[in-house]
């Protein structure tokens, strides 16, 4: 295993930057169940607020940013998306944080559940949140983007994590995050080469290292180039 990155702390599915005291995840895609047709055991609205729930008790953020694909609807929006998104946003001004949410790709209609969104944000640490299906609008030493979906199989299970990539976007880190949705497969980052991701901030993913949190710990592996072959 190697070394992951000291200026973050990772939790399943979503990060924490303390020098920012921030909550970030991104791609819920509420609505992807009724879409889709299928449901989690719980229901999509139960499971994802339990699980941002547990997340805001353990890290106590002062900032959620949500990075993108809030939605997950095209032409209307399936009953109960609007019920879901007022209790994602309520359970945040409950914990006393700020929220900002970021436009991602999906995101056509937020309107029609009355959030505000922008382009991107800029923490205190200096760190760039978007979405990561566009470039980055400024400058930075580190990005934090979602969209991508990364996932790595491990003997025959598939986990969602992160990529980390030091330098890897204008000589600035990148960290990209895995979907908050659990009915997102994820895109096996193994498949990943020059070209095929469809984060323009991973044209060249061979210096990216997954990251998976499993048992509360997070797990470093080697950069996607030299596990070729091996995952």
């Amino acid at each position: 295993m190697t070394q992951t990155p000291d200026w973050v702390v990772f939790g399943r599915r979503v990060a924490y930057l303390p020098a920012a005291d921030a909550l970030v995840f991104a791609d819920v895609h509420a609505g992807r169940d009724a879409a889709s047709d299928v449901a989690l055991p719980l229901g999509e609205r139960e499971d994802l607020l339990d699980r941002l729930a547990d997340h805001l008790d353990r890290f106590e953020p002062a900032r959620v940013v949500l990075a993108g694909d809030l939605l997950h609807v095209h032409g209307s929006v399936p009953d109960g998306v609007r019920d879901t998104v007022d209790e994602l946003v309520a359970a945040v001004d409950d914990a006393d944080a700020a929220l900002d949410v970021l436009a991602g790709n999906h995101d056509t209609m937020l309107d029609a559940v009355a959030v505000d969104a922008t382009d991107s944000v800029e923490l205190e640490d200096g760190t760039v949140v978007c979405h990561g299906h566009e470039e980055p609008p400024t400058g930075a030493d580190r990005y934090v983007v979602g969209h991508q979906h990364p996932a790595v199989e491990i003997e025959g299970r598939r986990h969602p994590c992160f990529l980390y990539g030091p330098g890897q976007y204008e000589d600035g880190d990148v960290l990209v995050l895995p979907a908050f949705t659990r009915l997102a497969a994820g895109t096996p980052v193994e498949t990943l080469s020059d070209g095929t991701a469809v984060s323009p901030l991973l044209a060249d993913p061979a210096a990216y290292r997954p990251i998976v949190v499993s048992e509360g710990e997070a797990l470093g592996f080697p950069a996607l180039g030299d596990l070729r072959g091996l995952l």
